[in-house]
């Protein structure tokens, strides 16, 4: 039976190191577990910018009915699957075959929510992508509601950049300020929802808008993964998790 793992500080490894590959002193397998562990972050931050990709084309594919790149967003949906895959398995890898360090073990952990995370944006990204062809080839629209669609994914894209950004940095002020953002497309998300209900009495605009209601639950589910995002950096830096919320000091 496995002796049971004995938690330690921050800079003291929770097992010996007698699972370094052969040929690798203790002090080069650290080396390479840390250049590992800096690989899969980076692939994650990659992830986000696939994100800001696919989200950049499913907004266009709306404002222009364009069925065709809305048809290239759902098929490309599997290049964030591989990247889950991709990431989820490494740091699986790793766990099993390094002597761990704590503010490590909090770096992998928050790896594997983040993305997770990016999995699911992924996934709306594409559920938007989906709704263009149901809507029609030449939809009526409403001037007001795509207009507010394309300020949430503003406010969305600004989100998922800067979520990425304080990751990277470890800025926790930075991602306690999603929180913020994320305000304003929670308030689109509500307007977007009052004006379809409001849209007339024409049934093909009432049908188009209710559409549209979706593309903006969507949207709003993005904003919500990048504080979600957020919160993994404020534990990788503090060692704390926190909901974050809309309190002056960003936690609950």
């Amino acid at each position: 039976m496995a002796a049971p793992i004995e938690m330690k500080g921050s800079h003291e490894a929770m097992t010996d190191a007698d699972r370094a590959p052969a040929g690798r002193t203790g002090t080069e397998h650290r080396t390479w577990f840390r250049d590992e562990l800096k690989r899969l972050e980076d692939q994650v931050l990659g992830g986000l910018d696939l994100v800001v990709s696919q989200l950049d084309r499913a907004i266009e594919a709306i404002n222009y009915q364009d069925v065709e790149l809305a048809a290239m967003v759902a098929a490309d949906d599997r290049r964030i699957d591989g990247r889950y895959i991709e990431v989820h398995q490494g740091v699986l890898s790793l766990l099993g075959r390094q002597a761990l360090f704590l503010d490590d073990l909090r770096l992998a952990a928050a790896l594997l929510h983040s993305i997770r995370c990016i999995e699911r944006m992924g996934d709306q990204c594409a559920n938007m992508a989906k709704l263009v062809p149901l809507s029609g080839y030449e939809a009526p629209k409403d001037a007001q509601i795509l207009e507010m669609i394309e300020r949430m994914g503003v406010s969305v894209r600004q989100e998922v950049l800067q979520t990425r950004d304080a990751f990277q940095t470890r800025h926790v002020s930075l991602a306690r300020d999603l929180v913020r953002q994320d305000v304003e497309v929670n308030r689109l998300n509500r307007d977007i929802f009052r004006r379809a209900v409001d849209a007339g009495d024409d049934p093909e605009v009432r049908e188009w808008a209710m559409f549209m209601v979706l593309v903006a639950r969507c949207l709003e589910r993005i904003g919500d993964n990048t504080v979600d995002i957020a919160e993994q950096t404020v534990f990788v830096v503090t060692g704390l998790y926190r909901e974050l919320d809309e309190s002056p000091d960003g936690e609950a």
